[in-house]
């Protein structure tokens, strides 16, 4: 709105908090570009699992210890999720699938491609 009266009225100076403070008296608000999208609903009643690693992201040697994490990314076309396998001792990403569905495939489809990459690897 203040660009609005800025360009209408270039001559006239128009503070924004004026814009801001006669807005709210006529009860406007303006719109906002931002799309906000709801990919979550947390269970109140869940079991969540436990913190199999105590928090100890460390490892001594190569493939002893991964972790996996799946979650959204806004592209233009909508949201993608990707799950990801990472090894703890190089902080690689040893194995990774993105979908447009979150699905129990996913995660799965993440762990075969790391299990696939670090037997190619060792066999080469």
């Amino acid at each position: 709105m203040w660009v609005m009266l800025r360009r209408l009225y270039p001559d006239e100076p128009i503070a924004r908090c004026t814009v801001e403070r006669r807005m709210r008296a006529l009860c406007l608000a303006g719109v906002s570009n931002a799309r906000s999208a709801t990919t979550t609903w947390q269970s109140k009643t869940a079991s969540y699992p436990s913190d199999l690693v105590c928090r100890d992201f460390t490892a001594d040697a190569p493939d002893t210890r991964w972790v996996a994490d799946i979650t959204y990314v806004s592209t233009w076309s909508g949201f993608v999720y990707v799950a990801f396998v990472m090894d703890l001792f190089s902080r690689m990403v040893v194995g990774w699938r993105v979908d447009t569905t979150l699905r129990t495939d996913l995660a799965l489809d993440a762990l075969e491609h790391a299990l696939w990459e670090r037997t190619v690897i060792s066999i080469s």
